[in-house]
């Protein structure tokens, strides 16, 4: 589509960045992404925390961010710049051929949506808040709250799976083999960038600078403020959002719930405030998302990261915007 409408290349990781990184995956009430997950184990809430403040966020990162990317389209076309030449990694010609229906293209996305939401309340309502099987003659006993939302996501994403095969079973086993193929390669790429930076971030969290700059963090008095701050500048250190955030949490959990238990704060502002936070700063240039997607689409940092970072100060901001919309509406 870009190369068909003479909009330069350069721009695809950026329009990527906010549709994929961006509100999509922390800000959206029920996104069925880790960075809206992690929260819920250690604040016991659902990934449909805070809906208000999450929409309330999401149209701000959505409308800044296509502003920003339409005025840098427009300034291209100004200087008469078009999708450019010599560049790697360019799809196949697209072959006008037939496409299903977009209501069963949208069909699998609603499923999940629906079904996530519907597991959400009826797991919580099927075991109560413990869970308990006996396996080898000893007793196990499951919090339910703190993995609620995790079963609820993985069922509402086989359910998904299911829609595929039911609306479109016979293009997924003509390309299953290609298709299997692409997809493993995929997962491997995004997997062991993810995993490296990982490593990298659980090693610089064992440095004693670090351990300094927790506890500076832990001086902010204001608990939304101080929780943004923590899980943001982790998030940037150790160049991944839910490593970060699982730092920020495992250490400071406790006292962001003392603190929003003294101001007589819901816990689904801190879950909806930290799954935002950790998806701001962490688009660094050492992101292992930032790599694959450089990677997948054949530029390099210098031609296309400055736009991505631009996607990711607005996402930042918006953060503290939706501190912003609680504090004065008390709305969530």
């Amino acid at each position: 589509m870009f190369r068909q409408s003479g909009i330069p290349k350069r721009l695809i990781p950026c329009t990527v960045a906010l549709g994929a990184f961006s509100f999509t995956m922390d800000a959206l009430p029920g996104t069925p992404q880790i960075q809206n997950i992690i929260p819920t184990t250690f604040f016991k809430t659902t990934t449909w925390a805070a809906p208000w403040l999450g929409l309330i966020g999401s149209l701000f990162v959505l409308g800044c961010g296509l502003a920003y990317i339409e005025s840098r389209r427009r300034a291209a076309q100004t200087r008469g710049e078009g999708y450019g030449i010599n560049l790697q990694n360019e799809p196949e010609a697209f072959e006008a051929e037939k496409l299903p229906n977009p209501w069963i293209a949208l069909a699998p996305l609603v499923v999940v949506g629906v079904a996530n939401f519907a597991l959400t309340h009826l797991i919580l309502r099927a075991y109560g808040a413990t869970h308990e099987i006996t396996l080898g003659g000893k007793p196990i006993v499951t919090q339910v709250p703190v993995v609620a939302a995790i079963w609820a996501v993985e069922g509402a994403l086989l359910l998904g799976i299911l829609t595929v095969f039911v609306f479109a079973w016979r293009p997924v086993l003509a390309k299953f083999a290609d298709g299997s193929k692409a997809a493993v390669a995929g997962a491997l790429l995004a997997s062991l960038n993810t995993a490296s930076e990982y490593g990298s971030g659980g090693v610089i969290a064992l440095l004693p600078g670090f351990a300094l700059i927790a506890e500076l963090l832990r001086s902010i008095p204001n608990p939304l403020i101080n929780e943004a701050i923590t899980v943001t500048v982790l998030a940037g250190i150790t160049g991944s959002a839910s490593g970060g955030m699982s730092i920020a949490l495992a250490a400071m959990s406790d006292t962001f719930i003392a603190a929003a238990e003294a101001a007589q704060m819901p816990l689904e502002v801190l879950h909806r405030i930290a799954s935002m936070a950790s998806g701001g700063m962490d688009t660094l240039p050492h992101n292992g998302a930032v790599i694959t997607l450089l990677a997948v689409t054949g530029l390099t940092h210098k031609v296309a990261y400055k736009d991505i970072f631009a996607i990711t100060l607005i996402k930042t901001t918006a953060v503290f915007v939706v501190i912003g919309v609680y504090y004065l509406t008390g709305l969530y």
